[in-house]
């Protein structure tokens, strides 16, 4: 008899790979949930309330109060190199001594007199010497009065 190896006739194979057990590991633990907090709801943006613009008013600007003048003209032809005079009471006359008037044309004089409470009484006089005849005259306050005195 020979010695020679049996072989089998099985072929040989390799282990199966190890299967798991049954025992199956225990499920991971459920985590814990984060909490949650619910954040308020962001406010919507309001529009801003526009206020309809109003333009400021107009600061006035400060004004000289308005005096209050009494113009009193005289047409007369006192003589080249003469002037004319008046006198007589009210604000800014005497009858004691006289006040120049402006020549502004040929034969035409004039004063501007301050706002006088009672008005005037007045005459007029060349060179402040020669009194105008006839009654005094009278002018309210506030007025612009034109009078052909004569002399």
């Amino acid at each position: 008899m020979s010695t020679s190896k049996k072989t089998s006739s099985k072929s040989s194979k390799s282990p199966a790979p190890a299967t798991k057990s049954a025992a199956r590991k225990p499920a991971p633990a459920p985590r814990a949930k984060a909490k949650v907090v619910a954040k308020p709801a962001a406010k919507p943006a309001l529009a801003p309330v526009l206020e309809p613009v109003v333009a400021p008013k107009p600061v006035p600007k400060p004004q000289a109060s308005k005096t209050v003048q009494t113009v009193i003209s005289a047409k007369v032809d006192v003589g080249f190199g003469n002037a004319l005079y008046i006198r007589g009471e009210g604000a800014g006359l005497s009858w004691d001594t006289g006040r120049l008037m402006d020549c502004v044309e040929a034969h035409l004089w004039r004063v501007a007199l301050p706002e006088s409470a009672r008005g005037y009484v007045f005459k007029f006089l060349v060179n402040d010497l020669t009194w105008s005849t006839g009654p005094d005259y009278t002018a309210a306050s506030g007025v612009a009065d034109t009078i052909t005195p004569a002399f």
